[in-house]
């Protein structure tokens, strides 16, 4: 019984940090991605500028 309920929290624990580390990226969506930097701003691919935090260092 303990190594199953160790096996439980060892999966739980896994699953939870590979969806945080999915997180949402500039341009995600029907932005169609990146396309290039213009200083620290990212530019989609359908011509749009990212509302992202994130700074754009391609």
């Amino acid at each position: 019984m303990k190594k199953i309920a160790l096996g439980l929290i060892i999966t739980l624990g896994f699953v939870s940090v590979t969806n945080a580390e999915r997180g949402r990226q500039p341009c995600s969506g029907g932005k169609g991605g990146i396309k290039q930097c213009q200083g620290s701003k990212f530019i989609c691919n359908d011509g749009s500028i990212s509302a992202s935090k994130k700074i754009c260092s391609k």
